[in-house]
């Protein structure tokens, strides 16, 4: 615990001192976020700068580097997939500043780039002696081999939660909000599953990879000072596609892969409300929301976005707080 808590002052010392000059740099630069037209209410973020996920990636890199201890493989691991992942997020931001417009990547770019990271963290996953093909039930208490067919599950929980992220993030300090619940509970449910009775070398992967969610943890708490409502820097794809890889690599690690639709609701709600979105309007020509995803249609609705932030991070605390009393009344 007092790595944890050193890793999440590290890093929130390194976002809250290097957040300054990533935003004085990127004004000057003039990478600003190209906003969409048809989004009236974020007009008046028209430019404001992006690609702040270095901001936290940083602290979390740096913070995780500074509190290992002992064997640290999954979590070094973890840090890399993560960087590689803001790294093609970064890709995508870099083109829709480069030709101002609010198409980066083309989507099966993306999804290349997505696989082919993934493919290679389920391969390792999948011939790692403490992870294997083993899946976690919540409420029963128990692990279920499903074999070879661990490979897929983990490339699409990498596609998932990349994605999910990525549509969440479209208010001020709103996915950053969002996350920073997510990792207390995923520190706290890892507690329940893994005892410190197990073995050796798997407890000291396991707590350094509780190092890592509190140093993002710490790094999202720096980078939220300015990126709270309103924003003066974005995340960007940089910041979301990074975080979504890390949830996907936390719930690998430790085969807790079903706990991501409770401790991320939000996230799931804004990706159903997309995918709602999309598919009915292109078999009736009509739409479900008044915008997708739905904190958009939100504030379609004339809810002030401060507000929707303030919802979705109560529903996040109050569903976690929730599934982790089941989980330790049937554990």
């Amino acid at each position: 615990m007092v790595r944890i808590l050193l890793g999440v002052l590290i890093a929130f010392l390194v976002s809250i001192c290097i957040a300054p000059i990533i935003i004085k740099t990127m004004t000057r630069l003039k990478f600003g976020q190209p906003i969409l037209n048809y989004v009236e209410e974020h007009k008046s973020k028209q430019g404001t700068p992006t690609i702040g996920g270095i901001i936290f990636i940083s602290g979390l890199i740096i913070g995780s580097l500074l509190s290992f201890s002992g064997q640290a493989v999954l979590s070094v691991l973890t840090l890399l997939v993560t960087l590689g992942y803001g790294i093609l997020g970064f890709l995508d931001d870099f083109i829709k500043i480069k030709y101002k417009h609010n198409q980066g990547l083309r989507a099966y770019q993306k999804i290349i780039g997505q696989v082919g990271i993934s493919t290679l963290v389920a391969f390792y996953a999948y011939n790692n002696a403490y992870i294997g093909s083993l899946v976690w039930i919540p409420f029963l208490n128990i692990n279920i081999d499903i074999g070879i067919f661990i490979i897929p599950l983990i490339i699409f929980i990498f596609i998932a939660c990349t994605n999910s992220v990525n549509l969440t993030d479209g208010l001020d300090g709103l996915a950053g909000g969002v996350m920073q619940v997510y990792l207390v509970a995923i520190i706290a449910l890892s507690f329940i599953l893994i005892p410190n009775s197990v073995n050796v070398e798997y407890i000291q992967e396991i707590n350094n990879l509780r190092v890592t969610a509190g140093c993002l943890f710490g790094g999202l708490l720096g980078f939220l000072c300015f990126n709270g409502h309103p924003a003066k820097i974005f995340m960007g794809d940089t910041g979301s596609l990074a975080l979504g890889a890390f949830i996907a690599c936390f719930a690998t690690f430790t085969i807790s892969y079903l706990a991501i639709p409770f401790f991320g609701v939000m996230f799931v709600i804004s990706a159903l409300s997309d995918i709602i979105q999309v598919l009915y309007f292109k078999r009736t020509k009509k739409r479900v929301f008044l915008m997708a995803p739905y904190h958009h249609h939100l504030q379609k609705k004339g809810m002030y976005e401060t507000k929707i932030v303030t919802i979705y991070i109560t529903i996040t605390m109050v569903i976690s707080m929730l599934f982790i009393l089941a989980v330790m009344l049937t554990a």
